[in-house]
């Protein structure tokens, strides 16, 4: 779908980015050490901004919070579980008061399993947390070590036991493939491992390598952060471990045993079981219109996309102004689509999803070329109701596809 300039928001998105300590292969915009811990730690003063950020970002959308109520909101990092509970209630508090949040809308925690990262999922349940993601990434102590994760294959249990004795009932586990050092065969008893544990939603992503500083996302109004001369170090060893190889076969293998646990691969990177999609997720996928709020997040009304710049300082400093002056949206930029993109990133997005797009819509001039490409390479296909969906070697190769459609 396209939405419509004026589309009531359907989520809201909240970055909280504290962290431990910095995985070096983590991308995302992260604080660790004392800015996350101990008594000079940010997380009150980050919480506060977080507060007035809202309140200013709902006035600047016309929200209405009986009206129209956010349907998901989305607690990502970061460490959200690190966050006391009581600033989560704070912060989901002022969510409701500014935008509102339906009945039964789903919202969601990112948590790390660690027994020093994961927090009370008693008091987050009570906070108003449905659906938690846990970063679990291996059940291999060998490549949780790898990648400086600081949990134990035995914390993803013992994390996802006590969420659902809270009473969280929709429960996701992150995971990573094509991590240097892992093989077919320890994918292969990771990935039963976390079948074993009874999640409803699993993800699965291929490691990624990038370097944000060098596609110029790292300046003042950049939404990211500059990568640390270890983490730097640490991919350049890395990227030659990986194999586009044996990653095809670990996403074979996973889709394969996947749905024979009953899950439905919904989307490339995304499978649940029937009624534990991620909403919010979803959201991003159909183009609807979800805000955003936070340090490097971003947000979208179905025509503009627009993101907050990642340096916590100048976050801080426009929000909470230290000379008594009225508050101030953060700084970061914004990109306006035309038409021509729309269509396209409809496109992209729609066949990420499991139901794929009509088949008119790869029938207009500008994309027949990349169709017929597609359909002879194998990637695409077309079913019974008129709607063309990838393949799952067509999953496997989208990028491919998605570049000729652009």
């Amino acid at each position: 779908m396209s939405p419509a300039q004026g589309e009531a928001t359907h989520g809201l998105y909240v970055h909280l980015p504290f962290c431990v300590s910095i995985c070096p292969y983590c991308d995302f915009v992260v604080y660790a050490g004392s800015d996350a811990r101990g008594p000079r730690n940010r997380i009150e003063v980050l919480v506060d901004a977080l507060i007035v950020e809202i309140g200013l970002r709902a006035a600047a959308a016309g929200a209405d919070p009986i009206a129209r109520p956010l349907s998901t909101v989305y607690l990502g990092g970061g460490t959200p579980s690190l966050i006391p509970a009581s600033a989560l209630a704070r912060i989901l508090g002022a969510i409701r008061a500014s935008f509102g949040i339906a009945d039964g809308a789903e919202v969601t925690l990112e948590a790390n399993p660690g027994p020093d990262e994961r927090g009370d999922p008693v008091a987050q349940q009570a906070a108003g947390v449905t659906r938690l993601s846990l970063g679990a990434q291996s059940f291999s102590t060998l490549e949780l070590k790898r990648l400086g994760r600081r949990h134990s294959a035995g914390d993803i249990g013992v994390a996802l036991i006590a969420a659902r004795e809270a009473g969280i009932r929709s429960i996701n586990l992150d995971l990573l493939y094509d991590v240097p050092g892992q093989t077919l065969s320890s994918w292969a008893d990771g990935l039963e491992r976390a079948i074993g544990l009874g999640p409803e939603h699993l993800s699965l992503y291929a490691l990624s390598l990038d370097d944000p500083e060098a596609e110029g996302l790292t300046g003042p109004l950049g939404d990211h952060l500059p990568p640390t001369g270890g983490a730097r170090r640490w991919r350049e060893r890395a990227l030659p471990e990986q194999d586009d190889d044996r990653a095809a076969a670990m996403y074979h293998l996973a889709s394969h045993r996947l749905r024979e646990a009953g899950f439905v691969g919904y989307e490339i990177a995304n499978w649940a079981q029937p009624g534990h999609e991620s909403h919010h997720n979803l959201g991003y996928w159909e183009r609807r219109s979800i805000n955003a709020v936070g340090p490097g997040a971003h947000a979208f009304d179905g025509r503009v996309r627009r993101w907050n710049a990642a340096r916590l300082d100048a976050y801080v400093a426009a929000l909470l102004p230290d000379d008594g002056s009225p508050p101030s949206l953060p700084p970061g930029g914004f990109e306006v689509l035309d038409d021509a993109a729309a269509a396209a990133e409809n496109l992209i997005l729609g066949l990420r999803l499991d139901r794929g797009v009509a088949l008119t819509a790869l029938l207009e001039p500008p994309f027949m070329d990349a169709f017929d490409w597609a359909v002879s390479a194998g990637l695409l296909e077309e079913t019974d109701n008129a709607r063309v969906h990838l393949t799952t070697r067509g999953r496997l190769l989208s990028n491919e596809l998605f570049a000729r459609l652009i």
